[in-house]
């Protein structure tokens, strides 16, 4: 099991995902070898992958929340199927093995009734589906995404890490044919250095570096920290579709991304306003969180839970026998 250094290291690189080794190291107490080594580690058990991707938002692309409702017998070959499809993200299985909730990139102009038909596969073993769009993520600023309650970071530490990451100032630069191997090469391993980028792409380093920092300062690149939440500790991850006042939607939804229990937050539509993906160590955890801070956010009228059984996807990664594992590697 990851120990509080390995959990103060994964928080590190949501904070700046591409900082060296060195500077992680000046930040969180220990050498460079040591957090070369334990990242080594972490990524070598499937734990984590750092990834690099093209933005969709930035390249013209909506992002959709699918919810399936299928016949239980049916629901994992279905749900592979999902998962193994390059334009589906975030696949898992939830509600007693019945729903299977996946988030589906298309381009913006894509009508609905194209999604369904071209994007999610047809089955007589779908007994119901829904398919949202996602409207706007909420975040906190100069914050990292979900790294558990244990060995975080602290607001200064974190600060430290978050200045030097570059903020996008676009317009969104358009990734070219050139751009592909680049691309290919980070969706692989989001930390690959100069050189081996330099190798992928036949290009000089000095060349790499200046491309990285344009696709990265105009927003096109983005990076995502994939891991896998249950190897940390955190056993039980739901999703809760909720109905709130909608004058109090901006407030509810960046209250819930600054709480530690919640991986994702974001306005959807459809008959539940907002998503939030919440993860726990156990059901009596959930509970404290259901009755505690959950309930203190004034707003929400009414709520459902999603309780996943099985992750399939993260954003760029396959879960395969408990690993997460590069999609062209299953």
């Amino acid at each position: 099991m990851p120990d509080d250094l390995d959990r103060k290291i994964i928080h590190g690189l949501h904070c700046s995902p591409r900082v060296s080794f060195r500077r992680l190291s000046e930040v969180v107490g220990v050498s460079e070898q040591t957090v070369a080594r334990r990242y080594n580690t972490l990524r070598r058990r499937g734990i984590l992958r750092v990834v690099g991707l093209s933005s969709p938002a930035a390249h013209g692309q909506a992002e959709w929340v699918a919810r399936l409702r299928c016949r239980p017998d049916a629901v994992d070959p279905l749900a592979d199927s999902l998962a193994r499809r390059t334009e589906v993200a975030y696949t898992s299985i939830a509600s007693g093995g019945s729903e299977i909730i996946c988030i589906v990139r298309s381009p913006t102009d894509t009508a609905r009734d194209d999604i369904l038909l071209r994007q999610l596969p047809k089955a007589a073993s779908v007994l119901d589906l829904s398919v949202d769009l996602l409207i706007h993520a909420f975040d906190t600023p100069g914050a990292a995404t979900w790294t558990g309650r244990d060995g975080h970071l602290t607001d200064v530490q974190v600060r430290q890490l978050t200045a030097e990451r570059p903020t996008p100032t676009g317009p969104p630069l358009p990734a070219t044919d050139e751009d592909l191997p680049l691309l290919e090469a980070l969706a692989e391993d989001g930390r690959a250095s100069h050189t081996r980028l330099a190798e992928a792409t036949g290009w000089s380093k000095p060349r790499v570096a200046r491309r990285l920092e344009a696709l990265e300062g105009s927003g096109s690149l983005v990076y995502d920290i994939d891991t896998l939440p249950e190897r940390l500790g955190y056993e039980l991850n739901a999703t809760l579709w909720l109905q709130v006042d909608l004058p109090r939607l901006q407030q509810i939804g960046e209250e819930l991304s600054r709480h530690d229990e919640c991986a994702f937050a974001a306005a959807v539509s459809g008959k539940h306003n907002v998503m939030a993906v919440i993860i726990c160590k156990d059901t009596p955890d959930f509970y404290r969180y259901l009755s505690g801070r959950f309930a203190r956010v004034e707003g929400i009228r009414g709520y459902e839970i999603s309780v996943r059984v099985r992750r399939l996807k993260q954003a760029a990664s396959l879960v395969h026998h408990g690993r997460l594992i590069h999609p062209a590697l299953a």
